[in-house]
């Protein structure tokens, strides 16, 4: 697929979560959106660090991505010219991105690409390295955005035949925001839309960082993608009146039996959609398949600064005298799971066999 195949995707909205220009990463500030279009500028792998821990940046495959181009930008910032120095420097620095984020499988999966290119040219110069470290960051950029297209194609095929224009719930942030463009989730959402499949799409608010009010309404009013936004607590409601023909969500790690850890709110979703009989789609990558993570219960769950509990858009709604956590992540049982939408096509249960079969035949 070249440069031109992909222009059919770009959308009216222009959305662009990452800029790389050697040696300077800019990020679209997702804290300050949808109120601020202001840029993080990553000129060394702390800032990198600091993007993927404060949710400057965040989605899986935009974390991967990120922190691939962290991986660059540490290279680039190597001064010595021993090549031992230069690999503990780099050991040091791909340790440092990878204690950003626990749950997010596509942060690791890219760092491992980038130390494998070390590994892989332990005897080229340190010059040789580091462009080769530069060229798989941007490779990895460019096949996040071939991969989402695809997922766009997948989930359109999953709902061919259906007369009906659809209305969709969807929940946190699965847009171009969340991948180096297109989307995952709201990818499937985007090619519905261009099809003229989409009736409305239902936006859960996704307490407590608003990722769905402020990043996934953000998207759609800038593509003019007829939608409104709920409290996570209103799902039900909707779904129980009929108002819900699928619930579309994105997904940060899947076990190999299927189970899928996603933003915190995502299992209930999942349980009342199966209630309810409504169809219930995962959209991801492969790379967010973790196939050494057998079942969802060994998915490591981050637990993240209360005060994104106690604020609203930095605004105290708790006093500092009552406890409260704040679990980012929960899990979706496969057996609540339609289909898991990825790049190779649609799996259907069950699950585990053939998310083997698509790692074997790789």
């Amino acid at each position: 697929m070249g440069n031109g195949d992909l222009s059919k995707y770009s959308g009216d909205s222009n959305v662009c979560t990452l800029k790389w220009k050697r040696p300077v990463l800019k990020l679209i500030d997702q804290r300050k959106l949808p109120f601020e279009e202001v840029y993080f500028e990553c000129t060394n792998t702390e800032e990198v660090a600091e993007a993927i821990k404060e949710m400057v940046v965040r989605g899986a495959p935009a974390i991967g991505v990120t922190a691939a181009y962290g991986v660059a930008i540490a290279a680039l910032d190597f001064k010595g010219s021993r090549k031992d120095d230069f690999l503990s420097h780099m050991d040091e620095k791909i340790s440092d991105l990878s204690k950003t984020r626990t749950t997010a499988v596509n942060l690791f999966w890219a760092l491992n690409r980038m130390k494998k290119i070390i590994i892989d040219n332990d005897a080229a110069d340190i010059g040789e390295v580091i462009e080769k470290l530069i060229l798989e960051a941007e490779k990895i950029e460019e096949e996040d955005l071939r991969i989402n297209c695809r997922l766009g194609d997948n989930g359109l095929k999953v709902f061919e035949g259906r007369d009906r224009k659809l209305k969709v719930l969807t929940h946190c942030n699965a847009g171009a925001l969340a991948t180096s463009g297109y989307g995952t989730a709201l990818a499937v959402v985007r090619s519905l839309y261009r099809a003229g499949k989409i009736e409305n799409v239902i936006v859960d608010e996704t307490r407590p960082f608003l990722q769905g009010a402020r990043l996934t309404a953000w998207e759609l009013h800038k593509e003019k993608i007829p939608f409104f936004i709920i409290s996570d607590n209103m799902a039900g409601y909707y779904i129980s009146k009929g108002e819900v023909d699928a619930v579309i969500v994105g997904a940060d790690r899947i076990a190999a039996n299927g189970d899928s850890a996603n933003k915190i709110g995502t299992l209930g979703l999942s349980i009342l959609a199966k209630y309810y009989r409504i169809p219930f789609y995962i959209v991801a990558p492969v790379s967010t398949i973790d196939i050494n993570t057998e079942t969802g219960e060994d998915i490591p769950i981050e637990e993240r600064d209360e005060r994104e509990v106690r604020e609203v858009l930095g605004k105290a709604i708790i006093p500092e005298y009552m406890p409260v956590r704040n679990p980012a992540f929960d899990v979706a049982k496969a057996e609540n799971i339609t289909a898991i939408i990825t790049e190779e096509g649609a799996i259907f249960p069950p699950f585990d066999k053939k998310i083997k079969k698509i790692f074997d035949s790789r």
